[in-house]
């Protein structure tokens, strides 16, 4: 039995990521401060993105993001 895995397009990566897709394009080619690279199909100029690898790369950003929140507090602790 084969297993269909869903492909997002630059369009709906903006809708659910609520951003431009100036802004997916940009992160998708590594242009896009504070987030890594998200990895992407290229067909020609069009780019797609599976579900399962769009879901790891949001993982991986939000643990990035929870690293920095549980640092800054001893930051501002010790610059006070």
């Amino acid at each position: 039995m084969a297993i269909l895995r869903e492909v997002l397009t630059v369009r709906d990566l903006a809708l659910e990521l609520r951003c431009s897709i100036a802004h997916v394009h940009n992160v998708i080619n590594g242009k896009a401060k504070h987030v890594s690279k998200l990895p992407a199909i290229r067909m020609g100029r069009k780019k797609l993105v599976l579900r399962d690898t769009l879901e790891e790369w949001k993982r991986a950003n939000e643990e990035n993001d929870l690293d920095a929140m549980i640092r800054s507090p001893k930051t501002v602790l010790s610059n006070a």
